[in-house]
């Protein structure tokens, strides 16, 4: 499967940003250089997470163990170019798949392990899998049994019973393998993954990317992390999006480094691996630096000497965090944003030095007259259009679509005939909306979504905003906010909440009350509030704001 046209493949192959290595490629080059370092390591409670072993893999296991596990696909009955959906959580035998199926040709697509049958069914519609491979089980889920449930014509094979992650010694089956891999050349501009939008603005799309697409985002994640040759990552995050696989998977090999697996969040066994396995770099949720920042106790508890520096992202920073993690504890923190589509800024100390800049605010890379130097800036192009009209704004402070092109860059959603994706020259229109900013206008700043704007009586509003500033009100443990319908006005905004555990619900007059004294309009103001136990979220943290508009709705017609 290969979805880049032959004129982009040569104007970027030309330009040096696509290359001819695969990801089973590159890792050949590591076991000729590395055969015997440390490449993998599984976090302590997975057997009692999955009833698999946990591992230790050099990068020679990683290449034989990966041979293996595609003989197998092979002779179950996978082929060249079929499509195979995959839903295990941070486990070696997940990496494992992933250069399983760069060997065979297979285009692997992995799906959070927080999805059910629904969820399940859904991708499957879509994806048009041969076959799904998961596990038995997944701490109190039963996975195979529940893929099998949603599946009814899709093979479902197990980890543990269908297939073995050890060394194969069946002469067909390698044979076999062996005959397939001499069939089918290598081919970097070859679709790898069909990874999955987030989904918080409605169903989520497959985003097919290729080798070279991966290779360019883990380019530009490397430069922003500044990592190192040899160094020890630490994965939190699943992989089965941008922020693991161009973030870590593929780091990982290209500079041999050592990957340590965790999930799901356990922040004291995050810390405990830290130690363990010496980490130079990760990337941590901003729930858990805030609470480093906030109590140096617990920070002190922990021995951070191999930390060069934390990478984090998905939601605002805040300030505060940074300029004690930077300041007191002296580790810098690196923000990220990006998306499975292709979307790669970053805001580091040497581009944003001060907290209030690095916590919100992305360089215009691939502007011209910037001040910005390097791969990322030579290689991106960035623009903000009106989402209405097409126009590109220039003016700081004006609301608009960031627009995005550059070899990170997908070429389409799956399936999908492009209508509204990309620009007329060709731009990935990604839906966010920012704002240029800084002294001087250098930067982006995220404020919303193009979907998520609330329109009250022709005043635009972006709920990001309200929702940085409601997490700081005293006594919330989440906070954000949505439209309901009004018939003056057309929408009007609700604020949801879930109290810290023991603490009361505010007033909505306290609550808008504390609004104005940060400066907002009053027109920005909410007039509604709901409580909840917990806020409606997608596998990687986001709130998932049309869910909760709908709760919102429901109760409304309740009452």
């Amino acid at each position: 499967m290969q979805t880049s046209s032959t004129a982009r493949i040569r104007a970027l192959t030309d330009a040096g940003y696509w290359g001819h290595e695969t990801l089973h490629g590159i890792l050949a080059t590591r076991v000729a250089d590395s055969a015997d370092h440390t490449a993998l390591v599984d976090q302590p409670n997975k057997a009692e997470l999955t009833d698999l072993p946990a591992r230790r893999l050099s990068f020679s296991e990683l290449d034989t163990l990966s041979d293996s596990l595609a003989a197998q696909l092979l002779g179950l009955g996978l082929q060249h170019g079929d499509r195979l959906l995959v839903q295990l959580p941070n486990i070696s035998e997940l990496v494992l798949c992933y250069y399983a199926a760069s060997k065979l040709g297979v285009v692997i697509s992995p799906i959070p392990i927080q999805y059910g049958g629904h969820e399940i069914a859904r991708f499957a519609a879509t994806l048009q899998p041969a076959a799904m491979l998961t596990l038995g089980r997944f701490r109190d889920t039963e996975l195979a049994a529940q893929a099998r449930q949603a599946l009814a014509d899709v093979p479902v094979w197990t980890l543990g019973t269908d297939l073995q992650c050890e060394a194969v010694t069946d002469p067909a089956l390698l044979s076999a393998y062996q005959e397939h891999r001499l069939q089918y050349p290598d081919d970097a501009n070859a679709i790898l993954t069909v990874v999955w939008t987030s989904g918080t603005t409605g169903t989520p799309k497959g985003v097919p990317r290729s080798h070279n697409m991966w290779r360019a985002m883990a380019r530009n994640t490397m430069a922003a992390g500044d990592y190192q040759p040899g160094e020890n990552l630490l994965v939190p995050f699943p992989l089965v999006n941008m922020a693991a696989l161009g973030g870590f998977l593929f780091p990982s090999v290209i500079n041999g480094c050592k990957l340590v697996l965790h999930q799901p969040m356990d922040p004291q066994m995050f810390l405990r691996q830290i130690q363990e396995e010496q980490v130079n770099f990760t990337i941590a949720p901003p729930a858990l630096l805030n609470r480093l920042a906030q109590q140096p106790a617990l920070w002190a508890q922990c021995d951070f000497s191999s930390i060069r520096a934390f990478g984090s992202g998905s939601v605002p920073l805040s300030p505060a965090m940074i300029a004690v993690i930077e300041g007191e504890y002296g580790k810098p923190i690196i923000n990220f944003y990006g998306s499975n589509e292709g979307i790669s800024l970053f805001s580091t100390p040497d581009v944003a030095p001060s907290p209030e800049y690095r916590a919100q605010m992305f360089p215009r890379f691939g502007v011209p007259d910037m001040p910005w130097q390097g791969h990322s800036h030579e290689s991106i192009t960035t623009r903000v259009i009106d989402p209405d009209t097409g126009a590109e704004i220039t003016e700081p402070g004006v609301p608009g679509e960031l627009c995005i092109g550059g070899p990170a860059v997908f070429d389409g959603y799956l399936d999908h005939d492009g209508a509204g994706v990309f620009t007329s020259d060709g731009l990935f229109r990604t839906g966010d909306l920012v704002e240029i900013c800084g002294e001087p206008p250098n930067y982006y700043r995220i404020v919303g979504r193009c979907k998520d704007i609330i329109n009250r009586g022709g005043m635009k509003i972006s709920p990001a905003e309200l929702d940085i500033l409601l997490e700081g009100f005293p006594g919330l443990a989440e906070a954000a906010v949505c439209a309901y319908p009004d018939p003056d006005l057309e929408e009007k905004i609700c604020a949801c909440v879930v109290p810290v555990e023991g603490e009361p619900a505010p007033e909505l007059e306290a609550l808008c009350s504390w609004l104005l004294d940060k400066g907002i309009a009053k027109f920005k103001l909410p007039e509604r509030l709901e409580v909840f136990s917990a806020l409606p979220r997608n596998p990687v943290g986001k709130v998932v704001r049309g869910e909760l508009q709908q709760q919102v709705a429901q109760r409304g017609i309740s009452a």
